[in-house]
């Protein structure tokens, strides 16, 4: 019954990132920013109602940018998690950028991509942020640098937050995690660790029992007078609270 139920979710799914391909390459182009912030929210809540995933907000996400959204990182699920509880520009690894299918949705929702062995791009990066930050743009990272697997967090990359230092914009934690919605148990079962292939997190989350994605949203604040090492560990220990709250 759980291989049924998951090519069932597979089929929808996959045609609903088909016409996400055609939202991508002909409507966004001609829709206003804020519409096409609307759009992408709307299919990706959408995406994840075909995937067995409800989504659960808590806190107040930002009306408006500018503001960097700082959270834990868990799994392929977590862009669309984030852009259906609140549109934003994500800073993402490199390689998302082939995965097949997502990498071409990622890259229409305006994702900026950054080599994370490479301190020179991460320079080039930091500098594409600020400027975002100082168009009034809503951004987000995952500090963590790569997907963990849910139950400890990872220490915190401090470099990207610089951009929200420069452009002198106030940094918002955001816990996430993804709960059986039958027992209120966390599930693991859309993590995506180590050398673990995408299509297997993906089979799993399909064929799971159904989930609900947790989103926390923390109380936006200020750089101060920290710099961004001090400042990123505060941000780990209030993401680390909210994504157990």
């Amino acid at each position: 019954m759980r291989r049924l139920t998951g090519c069932l979710r597979l089929l929808r799914m996959l045609g609903h990132i088909i016409s996400g391909l055609w939202i991508a390459a002909v409507r966004l182009p001609r829709l206003p920013a804020l519409q096409q912030s609307a759009q992408v929210q709307a299919w990706s809540l959408a995406l994840l109602g075909h995937a067995g995933v409800s989504l659960q907000v808590f806190g107040q996400p930002p009306v408006a940018g500018p503001m960097l959204l700082v959270a834990n990182h868990i799994s392929w699920l977590d862009i669309p998690v984030m852009h259906a509880a609140r549109h934003c520009r994500f800073v993402s690894k490199a390689d998302v950028r082939s995965w097949p299918l997502i990498g071409t949705l990622a890259t229409a929702a305006g994702t900026l991509y950054i080599e994370r062995t490479s301190r020179r791009d991460a320079l080039r990066v930091v500098h594409l942020m600020r400027d975002a930050l100082k168009a009034g743009e809503v951004l987000a990272v995952f500090p963590e640098g790569t997907t963990g697997d849910g139950r400890a967090l990872l220490p915190f990359h401090a470099n990207l937050l610089q951009a929200a230092i420069s452009a002198d914009v106030s940094a918002q934690p955001v816990g996430l995690r993804f709960i059986d919605r039958a027992s209120g148990e966390t599930s693991h079962a859309p993590s995506y660790l180590g050398n673990e292939t995408l299509w297997n997190s993906l089979w799993r989350t399909l064929c799971a029992p159904p989930i609900a994605a947790v989103v926390h949203f923390g109380e936006p604040e200020p750089a101060a007078s920290r710099d961004r090492r001090a400042w990123s560990e505060h941000l780990r220990c209030t993401v680390d609270a909210l994504r157990q709250s």
